[in-house]
């Protein structure tokens, strides 16, 4: 099922839910969330590489998704990233922003996202994912709040509990961290 746009202002997607009870079990799982973990490439970037003659590969990412980061960040959430890229400008970014827990070139991410939740004394029912395609798909089962970028793959779209109306790279991120922490009464520098 396709999403649709969002109401601004409104912590909730107005995604025409089949019944007012699924609005409420989606607040339930912005409510319930206490950690983040990302996927880089088609989340925090646009999923395109700009290769330079030297072969060096470069990215982009949304300025705004990192004010979002700062925000959560500063009110208490842990925020992992899970990537299977390598790339040091997108790790330098990303610690630069404060994220800690940074795992790059895992091929395997399961082992990863359970050891995040053993670190934090965490349950899986207690993390929002953002992933875009297949390698996200058996984390984007377990966990309490599933989320993709609008230009995540069509199987990645059609099992998540939220789809942003943003893409990759360009605010989908701030959108999922305004929403919760909105949500939670915590959107706050």
């Amino acid at each position: 099922m396709e999403r649709q746009p969002i109401i601004p202002d409104n912590p909730l997607p107005v995604s025409s839910p089949e019944s007012s009870l699924e609005l409420v079990h989606l607040f339930d799982k912005f409510q319930a969330v206490r950690a983040f973990i990302f996927d880089v490439d088609g989340v925090f970037t646009d999923n395109s590489v700009l290769v330079t003659e030297n072969g060096e590969q470069l990215r982009t990412m949304s300025i705004r998704d990192g004010v979002g980061v700062k925000i959560a960040l500063q009110n208490g959430f842990p925020i992992c990233i899970i990537t299977g890229g390598r790339s040091q400008g997108v790790i330098k970014r990303l610690s630069g922003l404060g994220i800690e827990h940074i795992y790059s070139g895992v091929e395997d991410k399961w082992p990863v996202f359970t050891q995040f939740l053993s670190t934090f004394g965490l349950k899986a029912s207690e993390i929002c994912y953002m992933g875009d395609d297949l390698p996200d798909l058996q984390i984007l089962h377990k966990v309490g709040l599933s989320t993709c970028p609008a230009n995540a793959v069509a199987e990645i779209r059609s099992i998540v509990d939220y789809c942003s109306p943003l893409n990759g790279g360009a605010g989908c991120i701030r959108d999922i961290l305004e929403k919760v922490l909105k949500t939670q009464d915590k959107w706050k520098m």
